[in-house]
């Protein structure tokens, strides 16, 4: 595997950043001027909340809300540019798009706004992607995804804290696994390399070539019988001589 895919660039900070500034704009927006954009959130189920697929994940309830969102959303998009430049923009982009649709389906009727989806899909499409690749760096991210986020497993589940979106955490899980296996990384793919692929591969000192002549025809390898390098016994120039002892047991005969 050759690891100058991962090359550091000014996208692995300026992306995130960018996005992050981006979401802090449009909230001093609304307090600068006073607007509320909670209505251009997701309403499930009607016409008008379908414009909250694009809007909702730019639109935040408060400070804290905001803040919470923008630490994961550095750490998650600096990791996804780093480590998938390629797939980057697609993911984040049609994250945000299937994850808010889904969220429309299912959700409860009321306005579902914030980035905590698309920090859902972050988290599962990295931590699949990397168990997919099956490379030892990626898992480890995968891994370290998990320690580091594995607590938001809980709150996909419903009547874990009711202000939350849990519909649109599920749907940013399921987005991020279905985008995994959409988008392929065959520059992670691991090359099988046979050994006459290798170049100090010598086709005269391999066994199976050695069946082939200069034509390609098979052919059997010619054993040739090495005589007398081996003597069937072992003879010396000193004369041996055998002598036969009996064997007499050191005993005393009984009396009569």
């Amino acid at each position: 595997m050759n690891d100058n895919h991962f090359k550091y660039t000014n996208s692995v900070i300026g992306l995130p950043l960018f996005f992050v500034l981006f979401l802090w704009f449009v909230y001093w927006l609304e307090i600068r001027f006073d607007f509320d954009f909670t209505e251009n959130g997701i309403f499930p189920r009607t016409l008008s909340g379908l414009q909250g697929i694009i809007f909702s994940p730019f639109i935040h309830a408060d400070v804290e809300h905001l803040y919470n969102n923008s630490i994961p959303l550095l750490i998650l998009l600096a990791a996804l540019q780093y480590f998938y430049t390629r797939q980057s923009v697609a993911v984040i982009s049609f994250g945000i798009l299937l994850s808010g649709l889904i969220t429309w389906v299912i959700g409860r009727d009321s306005y579902h706004i914030g980035a905590s989806s698309l920090i859902y899909v972050l988290v599962s499409f990295i931590f699949f992607k990397g168990i997919q690749t099956k490379y030892y760096r990626l898992v480890a991210l995968s891994l370290a995804v998990v320690v580091v986020y594995g607590g938001l497993i809980w709150y996909i589940f419903p009547k874990v804290e009711e202000k939350i979106s849990w519909e649109g955490h599920l749907a940013g899980l399921i987005t991020g696994f279905i985008l995994s296996v959409i988008y392929k990384t065959p520059e992670y793919k691991k090359i099988i390399k046979y050994d006459w692929e290798h170049p100090d591969f010598n086709p005269q000192e391999d066994k199976f070539m050695q069946r082939f002549d200069e034509n390609g025809n098979f052919v059997n390898i010619l054993i040739v019988e090495l005589e007398n390098e081996f003597p069937s016994y072992y003879s010396s120039q000193f004369p041996i001589n055998y002598e036969i002892i009996v064997d007499k047991k050191n005993e005393s005969k009984p009396e009569s």
